[in-house]
């Protein structure tokens, strides 16, 4: 069992550093490994825990990595498998982040993100279109999804619109059924009130870690979604980011190997240095571990009921409008001119009609900002 142990710890260290992409490239390189290669999994096992984790909150990767795990070396194998994959990107998110709470005002790294984000925002919508065309297969879908979007705009909590989502997918469909709503709603979805009686640095960092153990949770989807959850709460509640360094914190999630949600490492230094970082990490991940090691064993029955299907049609749809809403509400901070709407616009093309990594796209716009004043003779 040892030896079965540290082979998945390699493995997924190795996985987790050499994986860009996004979800779908680090699932197709877990196939590759552990059912072509190693042949740990048959390919239906693999394909069964797949669309298992579809049915649940959570980065579908991460989830992934601890399936395997735990069927190839039980309750270690989990930990090995999920920290494993995590922790490359981590520690690489961490230590941007250091780096850019030092030299963020440099004009050398104004440059570096001005061509950086408009990338971003090509990523985003190049996101939500594939999304949206897996998820919205129907009139009652789209309707959905643009009742979500609008809500999303009037500043309704991003919980309530996911929820309300798959709740409403599945009185459409099934209107005589009641709906366990009381078990799904998670413990503390109103904002969290500040402690008095604590310090503020401790105080910050408690916030940190609940509001992102709220969001692991309830992430269905894409990590996109993610974003939307931050820009609410830490941008415009809080106010602990402006919306320049959440764009800045999406591009560094582009930019590592590994789940875009290990950005928010970089999110919680910047709010509370080395503890709000290990808080926020803490929060964001802890839902995962628990999800596959309390429901591993009987999760893929969940395939075969209609019910939760239907619900998570309806989250999806929700969740589509959610990264879109995150969209338009960057796009008047990133198209700051025409030389951006053209970098955006061109990624955007690339994306849609080539299969190119998003790493080598942030890279090319990382130069374009450097060039631009040598490119327009300033």
């Amino acid at each position: 069992m040892k030896s079965r142990l540290v082979d998945v710890l390699g493995l997924f260290l190795k996985i987790g550093t050499i994986s860009f992409g996004g979800p779908a490239a680090h699932i197709a390189l877990m196939e590759q490994e552990v059912v072509q290669k190693r042949q740990w999994l048959t390919r239906e096992h693999f394909l069964d825990l797949l669309a298992a984790t579809n049915l649940v909150p959570g980065p579908n990767a991460v989830e992934m990595a601890g399936h395997i795990g735990f069927v190839h070396a039980g309750w270690p194998g989990l930990f090995a498998g999920a920290g494993g994959f995590l922790l490359p990107a981590v520690l690489i998110s961490l230590g941007l982040a250091w780096g850019y709470e030092r030299m963020g005002v440099l004009p050398q790294t104004a440059a570096l993100f001005y061509g950086i984000n408009p990338i971003v925002l090509a990523i985003i919508l190049a996101a939500t279109y594939r999304l949206g065309r897996a998820a919205l297969k129907d009139k009652t879908a789209v309707v959905l999804a643009l009742a979500c979007l609008g809500a999303a705009l009037l500043g309704l909590d991003e919980v309530w619109v996911l929820l309300a989502g798959g709740v409403v997918s599945v009185l459409l469909v099934a209107p005589w059924r009641v709906l366990p709503v009381g078990g799904l709603l998670p413990i503390g979805l109103t904002p969290f009130k500040p402690l008095t009686s604590v310090a503020p640095l401790a105080e910050r960092v408690l916030q940190l870690w609940l509001f992102f153990l709220k969001v692991g949770a309830l992430l269905f989807g894409s990590g996109m979604v993610l974003f939307a959850f931050i820009q609410r709460a830490v941008v415009e509640r809080y106010g602990w980011l402006t919306q320049q360094q959440l764009v800045d914190a999406i591009a560094v999630g582009q930019m590592t190997p590994g789940p875009v949600t290990s950005s928010v490492t970089f999110i919680g230094y910047l709010v509370a240095g080395w503890p709000g970082a290990l808080a926020a990490t803490l929060g964001i991940f802890m839902p995962s571990f628990l999800i596959v090691a309390l429901l591993g064993p009987w999760i893929p029955r969940l395939r075969h009921s209609k019910m939760a299907q239907t619900f998570l049609r309806g989250v999806n749809a929700a969740a589509v409008a959610l990264i879109l809403a995150v969209a338009l509400k960057l796009c008047p901070l990133v198209l700051v001119d025409g030389w951006a709407v053209v970098l955006s616009g061109l990624g955007l093309f690339v994306l849609l009609r080539y299969r190119v990594d998003t790493l080598w796209l942030v890279l090319g716009g990382a130069t374009v900002g450097l060039a631009r004043p040598y490119l327009s003779g300033g």
